[in-house]
């Protein structure tokens, strides 16, 4: 049981409580480095390794840190992590540094570093919050690459800058703009909601069970004849 509780901590940031495609936080940074793969990659991992740092850390110091400043700890300990990444990407990543240009430091203060800082590693242990970190930094990679494929393809007929549409068709220039993305979210955002909805529940929700006005009408006699809207 305390196996399958672990693997459900991990993988809970896949898919079920997937940051950006359900949480619907972190939606910034997502638009603006999905624009390619190689972006949306190097925005994805470098989040990752400073949410789990910062959960280790927050989990380890959650019964020392007083509640009334919990906050500005909390971006204290992640604005030091996110020095420390931002350093190496500037020293082995250069141009990956050049192309996320603010949205790195800006990661100081992203939602879904602070969220989870405060609704899990300030309530869990070290081990559960770097499982945590792990599992919602994938669900946020995932999502940044499958946007960022969609987008680049689309867009420049590239994939990670190897040609592959760019020799068929020409590619449409408003997938890398702004319009593109929020596209883009909307059609990813969408699937994963139509694979994760329990569709039984949907049926059942036409029913009489599913009426707000059930109470005042036990034969649904009232719906058929119109009175209830």
């Amino acid at each position: 049981m305390e196996k399958k509780s672990k693997l459900a901590i991990l993988a809970n940031g896949l898919i079920k409580e997937n940051p950006v495609l359900v949480l619907v936080i972190g939606t910034c940074p997502t638009l603006a480095t999905s624009t390619s793969v190689t972006n949306g990659f190097g925005m994805g991992i470098s989040a990752m390794a400073v949410l789990v740092c910062s959960n280790i850390v927050i989990s380890m110091l959650r019964k020392i840190i007083p509640d009334s400043v919990r906050i500005p700890c909390y971006i204290t300990v992640i604005a030091g992590f996110v020095t420390i990444v931002q350093l190496v990407v500037k020293a082995f990543a250069p141009a990956l540094d050049k192309s996320l240009g603010l949205y790195l430091p800006l990661i100081v203060v992203n939602c879904i570093i602070l969220g989870r800082a405060e609704m899990f590693a300030n309530k869990n242990s070290i081990f559960d919050s770097a499982l945590d970190g792990i599992g919602m930094g994938l669900g946020f990679t995932l999502t940044l690459v499958v946007m960022g494929s969609i987008r680049e393809l689309l867009g420049s007929g590239t994939w990670c800058g190897i040609p592959v549409l760019s020799r068929i068709m020409p590619g449409m220039s408003i997938m890398t703009l702004v319009p593109g993305g929020f596209f883009v979210y909307a059609i990813v955002m969408a699937f994963v909601h139509y694979i994760t909805t329990d569709k039984s529940k949907i049926k059942d929700g036409f029913g009489c069970d599913g009426c707000a006005s059930a109470d005042e009408c036990s034969d649904g006699s009232a719906c058929v004849k119109g009175e209830v809207a």
